[in-house]
């Protein structure tokens, strides 16, 4: 009889993920209750917990309480309803879960506890008896979490993973060092009570949210801890690391900030914020945006996850159906002055970014690279090499939590440095220093190579002669067969060896083809046979010596081949040029002595083919 006149109650997934149909019977809100869990919800946990979603794994464990507490005598749980048929995950996406727990609701003559606002809504106005359970009042305060203990006020991460001692890294940016937090290895039981109360206050607190949860990977949102658990088969064990800002600087406290604001105020910019992991990239990114914002620009960000610590004033979006480009759509709608993209990784991001940028919103990116100009490096072949000083004008590189050089990026007509001939013009973007305003890179086109060139590089060696080289080389193996080497001579003539029947391949009727090539990359060229072939050795080429051999690398091409060496003009061997293109001469003989003596002071060596 008691039984009967037990209330009876249905529970859908939401109140199961977020751990609080156990906050309410423990504060005693449902003495001796009957609870009845549809089957549909726990296929829905199963498989969620199968695929490796926290989310998951935390509903699971919430039924796991609930049935000691039942087993206790503090309620009775009973399990009803159909189990799916078909994927519970794609029916949890079509809403067909939400239908089975209310199905069970009405036949059970029972009411619907959840916390979801929309199954609580559909309940309602179908007129399912509903019990929502909204935000607690008395929710659990983050500084309360297990994971806090780990924390002190130089932490900026904790490192925690089953069977192994948790660690931390404590510091600022760049001077960081990990440090063990005890002894003691962390265990998988202690590891998923960790998990379980994260998922559960991520899904009720105000602050919390789960931004990713797929595969065995959960991305949450608690305030300002950003935090990623990995379980197998994501990851080899269970493992969890909370990211933590432990720097807030004003731009003001940055190098070059003056100038950085007067370029800000100008006018919308493209900007690019660099740097290696830890650097403080987000730090300083955070200075931006609250100087701006205290300037009266409209601002937005773009970010997966949501982590940066910004003004209640600026909204934060993440992608939008998985989509930034979808997120952009509604920004381009919205209309900010700057935008953050926090952090930019794939093409589809630097796609966004561009066509933000060329729609006239101010924008700044956030990329990971090793030294400044590796950023703007990433746009090649992402954005038009034309397009880029009108998608970037400015490059910041911040190490060790401080801006280490800012680059501005301009558009030019002129001779690349290092090349001499006028005829040689073309678009070149230019790389200088903010500061100094100095010439630090130059990016062009050359054949069908883009080079980034450094330009102090440039003026000593001439280093583009290599690029020339390559560029002209890969238009001849489009059309010619067997051997080919080209020399360089100047910035503007070249040498091109063949064999003898490749020669009008290159030429082309009536010289056509090689007048083709000579306007297409601003080259005269001199095309020979392999019999006319004369490749000088400077002294500066390398020749490996050791004490039993004096070893000469010569061009590939001549593999095989039977060659003649020269020293001063004066014959010294004749041979055949080994498979790996190379003479080796055995030390003490003449040859190589002669040879070795002549690298060593300068002289000139030769190598031309043998009669």
């Amino acid at each position: 009889m008691a039984k009967d006149k037990a209330e009876r109650y249905v529970l859908d997934t939401s109140v199961l993920v977020d751990g609080r149909i156990t906050e309410e019977i423990r504060k005693k809100k449902f003495p001796r209750a009957l609870f009845i869990v549809p089957n549909a919800v726990v296929a829905l946990l199963e498989a969620q917990a199968v695929r490796g979603q926290e989310t998951g794994y935390a509903g699971l464990n919430e039924l796991k309480q609930l049935q000691q507490i039942a087993w206790d005598g503090e309620i009775e749980l009973v399990f009803k309803g159909e189990r799916p048929r078909f994927d519970p995950l794609r029916l949890a996406e079509m809403g067909e879960i939400h239908a089975m727990v209310r199905a069970v609701a009405e036949a059970e003559g029972a009411t619907l506890i959840t916390s979801s606002r929309s199954q609580a809504l559909v309940s309602e106005a179908t007129g399912v008896p509903t019990y929502f359970v909204g935000a607690a009042s008395n929710l659990r305060e983050i500084e309360e979490l297990q994971i806090m203990q780990f924390f002190d006020d130089k932490t900026m991460s904790v490192h925690l993973r089953a069977r192994t001692r948790p660690k931390a890294k404590r510091g600022t940016p760049g001077r960081m060092k990990i440090v063990p937090l005890r002894d003691e290895p962390m265990s998988e039981k202690e590891l998923e009570r960790i998990a379980r109360e994260i998922v559960e206050v991520a899904k009720g607190h105000p602050d919390g949210f789960i931004e990713m949860d797929e595969s065995g990977s959960t991305v949450v949102q608690l305030k300002n801890l950003r935090i990623a658990i990995a379980r197998p088969p994501f990851s080899d064990a269970l493992e969890i690391t909370i990211v933590r800002p432990i720097v807030h600087k004003k731009l003001d406290e940055y190098r070059y900030a003056e100038l950085l604001k007067e370029r800000l105020r100008e006018r919308s910019r493209g900007v690019l914020v660099s740097g290696a992991p830890g650097a403080g990239k987000s730090t300083f990114v955070q200075g931006i945006a609250e100087y701006l914002q205290e300037a009266g620009w409209i601002l937005k960000t773009m970010e997966k996850p949501r982590d940066l610590e910004l003004s209640d004033e600026i909204t934060q979006y993440t992608a939008l159906a998985g989509e930034m480009k979808k997120t952009a759509d509604v920004l381009l709608l919205v209309r900010p002055d700057y935008t953050i993209f926090d952090e930019m990784r794939v093409d589809e991001d630097f796609e966004v970014f561009a066509d933000m940028r060329l729609a006239g919103v101010g924008m700044i990116g956030v990329v990971h690279a090793t030294r400044g100009i590796d950023a703007v490096q990433r746009l090649i072949g992402r954005v038009d090499l034309g397009m880029i000083p009108q998608v970037v004008d400015t490059v910041v590189f911040i190490e060790a939590g401080d801006v280490k050089e800012i680059y501005e990026v301009e558009f030019t007509v002129k001779v690349p440095s290092g090349m001499g001939d006028t005829d040689l013009a073309r678009p070149v973007i230019e790389i200088r220093s903010f500061e100094s305003k100095a010439l630090v890179y130059e990016i062009y086109s050359f054949g069908e190579q883009v080079v980034v060139m450094p330009v102090k590089e440039v003026t000593a060696e001439r280093p583009v002669w290599k690029w020339a080289a390559q560029a002209l080389e890969h238009e001849l193996r489009k059309i010619v067969r067997g051997g080919l080497t080209v020399e360089i001579k100047s910035d503007n003539q070249a040498i091109v060896y063949v064999d003898e029947d490749q020669i009008p391949m290159i030429l082309g009727r009536g010289g056509s083809r090689i007048r083709e090539l000579e306007a297409e990359l601003g080259l005269r060229l001199d095309v020979r046979s392999y019999d006319e072939m004369e490749t000088t050795l400077q002294h500066d080429i390398e020749i490996e010596v050791s004490d039993r051999h004096v070893i000469l690398d010569l061009d590939p091409n001549l593999r095989g081949r039977n060659i003649e060496i020269l020293v001063d003009g004066e014959p010294v061997f004749i041979g055949s040029v080994s498979r790996t293109g190379s003479i080796k001469l055995v030390r003490g003989s003449e040859p190589a002595e002669r040879i070795y003596e002549a690298h060593r002071r300068g002289g000139r060596i030769r190598v031309r083919r043998a009669g």
